[in-house]
C-alpha cells in the first residue's frame, strides 16, 4: 500500500510539472528563437511600387531579408515573419507554410515590410498577357523564408519577454494626405534569453518605407534596413519589423522642411537619399530600444493563437484583374466575386496581435486599438496584401481618396475587417486592457 501511494505521488508530481493539472507554466516553458535570410536577387531585378511597370535598378543599398521570430510556451508555437517586399500574397505564404510542417499553418504570420524598392511578389498582370514578376526569384524567397523559420524553430531556447508600447519621438513618419493624422505609437516585443541577452526585438510601427521609392534605380529595404542593422549592432538580437495601419498615406517623413513645394496645400520637397533612410531607420531603432528598455520582464508569458477565414467582396476591377490574371493563382470565387483572407489573433504575454491583410487607413488602426486595449499590436500587410482598407464613410469621400478607393477591394472592406477582428476579441477569454 505504501509503495502504491509513493508511486501515485510521484506520478502526480510529474503531471503537475508538465502542467496537466492546469498549474502555472514554469518560466522554462517559454522559449524563443530567431533567424534571418538574405533574399536579395542576384543579379538585381527591377523593383515595384505597386501596379504598373516595374523599374530597372543599377545598384543596391542594403540587402533584402526575411526575418523571423518564433515564440512558444508549453502548448503553442507561433512564428512571425517580416519580408522586405511590397506585399507577400497568401498564395506564396502557403508555399512557405508547406515547407514548415512543424507549425500549424495559421500559427505562421507572414508579413511584408512594404518597401517600395524591391521586386514584385504579386506578379501583377501587365495588360499584355504577361506580368511584372520574376517567378523563379519568388520561389527562392519562399525557400529561404522557410529555411529561416525552420532555423528559428531549431534554435528555440528558454526566454523571458518584454512588451512595451509608447509614442515614438522624432521625425519618423507623417500622413502625406493630412500631416498630423497618423499613429505615433510604436509597439515593441523583445524576447530575452536566460543569459540576459536579447534573442530578438520586434518593432511594430505604421510607416511606408519609400524614402527611395521605385524610380531611383536602387534596390533596397529602405529605412527598415538601417533600423534592423542599428538594433542588432546595439545588442537587441535579431531585429524584425512588422508594419501597422499605414494606408492612405502614412509615409516616411523625409520632407525637407526648408523647401516647401506647395505652401497652400502643405507639401514639401522630399529628401530621397540613402542617408535619409539611415536617419529615419536609426531613429526608429533608438526609439524602439528606448521604449522597451523600461518594460517589465515577464518570466513565463503564455502564447495563444486563433484565426478566422473571412470572405471579402472584390468590387475593384483593378484588384479583380490581379486576382484572376496573375500566374500565381490567387484563390477566388468567380460566382460571388470574392476572395477569402485569414485573420489571425495571437497573444504573446500581454501583447495582443491582430493581423490586417492589406493597408488599413490610420483611423481604422486607431479605432481597433481603442476598442481592444493599450497592448494591441496591429500587423498590417500580414497573411495577405489586398490593397487599401477604408471605412465606408471614407470610401470615395474626397478627391484625395480616389486612388486609395480604386485600389481597395471595396466599400465594405473596412467594416468587414473591423467587425471580424473585434468579434475574435470578444470570443477570447482574455480581458481588454485599457
Amino acid at each position: 500500500m505504501r509503495d502504491r501511494l509513493i508511486a501515485c505521488l510521484r506520478v502526480g508530481c510529474s503531471l503537475m510539472a508538465l502542467g496537466v493539472f492546469g498549474g502555472t507554466a514554469d518560466a522554462a516553458d517559454f522559449r524563443a528563437g530567431a533567424a534571418v535570410r538574405v533574399i536579395t536577387p542576384e543579379p538585381l531585378l527591377p523593383v515595384s511600387g505597386g501596379m504598373g511597370p516595374a523599374h530597372p535598378v543599377s545598384e543596391k543599398r542594403g540587402d533584402l531579408t526575411a526575418r523571423v521570430l518564433v515564440v512558444a510556451d508549453g502548448d503553442t508555437t507561433v512564428g512571425i515573419v517580416g519580408i522586405d517586399v511590397l506585399g507577400f500574397p497568401a498564395v506564396l505564404g502557403d508555399k512557405v507554410r508547406a515547407l514548415v510542417p512543424r507549425l500549424p499553418p495559421d500559427h505562421l504570420l507572414i508579413a511584408a515590410t512594404h518597401t517600395h524598392s524591391a521586386p514584385d511578389c504579386y506578379a501583377f498582370p501587365d495588360g499584355k498577357g504577361g506580368h511584372t514578376g520574376n517567378l523563379a526569384w519568388m520561389e527562392e524567397v519562399v525557400r529561404r523564408t522557410a529555411e529561416a523559420v525552420n532555423e528559428a524553430l531549431d534554435g528555440l531556447r528558454p526566454a523571458s519577454l518584454r512588451v512595451a508600447t509608447a509614442e515614438a519621438q522624432g521625425k519618423i513618419a507623417f500622413n502625406y494626405y493630412a500631416p498630423d493624422l497618423y499613429d505615433r505609437r510604436m509597439g515593441v516585443i523583445q524576447a530575452v534569453g536566460s543569459d540576459g541577452k536579447p534573442i530578438a526585438t520586434l518593432v511594430n510601427y505604421a510607416i511606408h518605407p519609400e524614402v527611395l521609392g521605385n524610380k531611383r534605380g536602387i534596390l533596397s529595404p529602405d529605412c527598415i534596413g538601417p533600423m534592423c542593422t542599428r538594433i542588432e549592432a546595439s545588442g537587441g538580437g535579431v531585429a524584425v519589423f512588422l508594419n501597422g495601419a499605414q494606408g492612405g498615406m502614412v509615409t516616411a517623413d523625409n520632407r525637407d522642411l526648408e523647401s516647401p513645394a506647395d505652401p497652400l496645400r502643405g507639401s514639401w520637397k522630399e529628401i530621397g537619399t540613402w542617408e535619409e533612410c539611415e536617419r529615419i531607420g536609426h531613429t526608429m531603432a533608438d526609439e524602439a530600444l528606448r521604449i522597451v528598455a523600461g518594460a517589465e520582464t515577464d518570466p513565463a508569458p503564455a502564447v495563444a493563437a486563433t484565426s478566422r477565414d473571412v470572405r471579402f467582396p472584390v468590387e475593384s476591377d483593378d484588384l479583380w484583374a490581379v486576382v484572376t490574371l496573375s500566374p500565381l493563382g490567387y484563390g477566388h470565387d468567380e460566382a460571388t466575386r470574392t476572395i477569402t483572407a485569414t485573420l489571425a489573433m495571437v497573444d504573446v504575454g500581454k501583447a495582443r496581435i491582430l493581423t490586417i491583410p492589406g493597408e488599413a487607413l490610420p483611423n481604422i488602426g486607431a479605432y481597433l486599438k481603442r476598442k481592444t486595449g493599450d497592448n494591441t499590436f496591429l500587423f498590417g500587410l500580414t497573411n495577405d496584401a489586398f490593397g487599401y482598407i477604408l471605412t465606408e464613410v471614407d470610401f470615395l469621400a474626397f478627391p484625395r481618396y480616389q486612388y486609395v478607393s480604386r485600389v481597395s477591394l471595396g466599400e465594405r472592406t473596412g467594416t468587414i475587417l473591423v467587425d471580424n477582428l473585434l468579434g475574435m476579441g470578444r470570443e477570447s477569454p482574455r480581458p481588454v486592457t485599457k
